[in-house]
């Protein structure tokens, strides 16, 4: 390890960056770590929380302090230094010893710091929906967490602010242009880049030294204009595995910016969506390329929230996961799983394709791969969750969203899908569909998947008040 870390030092230090005192304190960073043996460990989770030890001034095993001011030269700053570095070492190298794997828990636990109380069924749907597909929906109530979900998340998994970034979508985007810039029509050789910093993130991402890095493109509010003008060059290449066409100088970059770009495996595209008189709804197309997650907020987790309402502690929470960034990254290449017996799901998909066809909803084989893709991610991220929560999480994210209607045409539909969600001896019409008492799913044993069937019944009284119902609530 350490010849490795010599290796890679001299690279980076000399030469690459130019100066001579750059590499002389690289080189006496080089002898500080040899000093304290700091190459005894390669776990990247205890290296990044010393090294936020040191930045507040803690002592080290010696009792000697340490603070971030590495340019002052002595033990003080050049332990942090030293440490910073052999941490960008361990980071950049593809060796799969050194990469920490992600976990959930540790997620959890930033998020409790921080003063976010996403629940661990909820954080792996998000995970897992991210690496199954590079593009998720967030949909539900106004202020319920969607934005700061996509947020925390990538503020938790990346290491630098450059790998994420939120557009606000405008009511007037009508073309690509807001997001992927235009050629100067008065200088030809200028490319004007958008200044939300899209086309940039996309650039970065496209680097080959990034790959191992995950980049976040949040689109908040993205249903303010109609998502197929705008979106369309990313709803194409997402399937076609083209490229993104920017100019016509294939020799020359414009402005800094390629003739095309490719769409990186290691670009998310996170949406959050609201339901309301000024917003559009999607169109099949949209739905048929996401993983599309529903926020609700009940009377428990409201109540909790009204008893200590502190603000977000950012603080607590960014970077944490960095060292898991490059495991997250290989999650989302990966396409190949163990082999497991799909029975059930194959069989339930089977069921659900039956009636949901009676009202044009039924699903193509694009969205059977990514079930079964789906599926296995999700044992992936959190090995915890059973076989009907994973069946559920599909039905609820892959097959639902589509459903919308009249009240004559969705409730004979309705009743027959709420009957594949509990066991064959509960009146399903009963006991939630038509009963006013207040329902429990998830802890009753007789719902073989309750957050489908909460859905179900939400979307069958809201076709008996209104008339119509549809997936997208307010």
């Amino acid at each position: 390890m350490k010849e490795n870390y010599i290796i890679w030092l001299k690279s980076k230090y000399n030469g690459k960056n130019g100066t001579i005192s750059s590499y002389t304190k690289a080189l006496e960073n080089l002898s500080t770590s040899i000093k304290y043996n700091i190459f005894e460990n390669t776990n990247l989770l205890v290296l990044d929380k010393l090294y936020k030890d040191l930045l507040q001034n803690q002592k080290d095993k010696n009792g000697i302090y340490f603070n971030k001011d590495s340019s002052s030269y002595g033990e003080k700053g050049f332990y942090s230094a030293s440490l910073r570095t052999y941490i960008d070492f361990l980071k950049s190298n593809n060796s799969p010893k050194n990469t920490i794997e992600l976990n959930i828990n540790h997620l959890q636990t930033s998020y409790i710091q921080s003063g976010l109380t996403y629940t661990n069924e909820l954080i792996t749907r998000y995970i897992s929906s991210l690496v199954t597909k590079p593009f998720v929906l967030l949909s539900g109530l106004s202020g319920s967490g969607k934005t700061m979900l996509s947020l925390s998340f990538s503020k938790w998994i990346c290491a630098n602010k450059t790998q994420y970034c939120i557009v606000p979508v405008g009511a007037d985007w009508t073309n690509r242009e807001p997001l992927l810039g235009y050629v100067n029509a008065l200088s030809n050789e200028e490319y004007i880049k958008p200044e939300n910093g899209a086309l940039e993130l996309l650039i970065n991402a496209n680097k080959e030294e990034n790959q191992n890095k995950p980049y976040f493109l949040i689109l908040d509010e993205m249903n303010l204009s109609h998502v197929e003008r705008y979106f369309a060059d990313f709803l194409s290449i997402m399937e076609s595995k083209d490229k993104f066409k920017l100019h016509s100088d294939t020799v020359n970059e414009k402005s800094g910016v390629p003739h095309e770009l490719d769409w990186p495996k290691n670009l998310f595209v996170v949406g959050t969506v609201n339901i309301d008189e000024t917003t559009y709804m999607f169109s099949p197309k949209v739905l048929d390329r996401a993983n599309v997650i529903e926020f609700r907020v009940n009377e428990s987790e409201i109540e909790s929230f009204l008893n200590n309402p502190n603000e977000i502690d950012f603080t607590q929470l960014e970077t944490n996961g960095a060292s898991m960034e490059a495991s997250f990254v290989q999650m989302a290449k990966n396409k190949e799983f163990e082999a497991v017996n799909t029975d059930n799901l194959n069989k339930t998909l089977v069921k659900f394709f039956a009636e949901l066809k009676k009202t044009g909803a039924e699903f193509g084989y694009r969205t059977g791969m990514e079930i079964h893709r789906l599926y296995n991610q999700i044992s992936t991220v959190n090995t915890d969750i059973s076989e009907n929560d994973k069946i559920d999480i599909a039905v609820i994210q892959k097959l639902l969203p589509k459903l919308h209607g009249s009240r004559r045409k969705l409730h004979p539909i309705l009743e027959v899908l709420a009957t594949l969600c509990v066991k064959a001896t509960v009146d399903v019409k009963k006991d939630f569909l038509e009963n006013k008492e207040e329902l429990i799913f998830k802890e009753n044993t007789d719902v073989l998947y309750p957050l489908s069937l909460e859905k179900i019944t939400r979307m069958y009284k809201g076709a008996i008040d209104n008339g119509f119902a549809s997936y997208a609530e307010a």
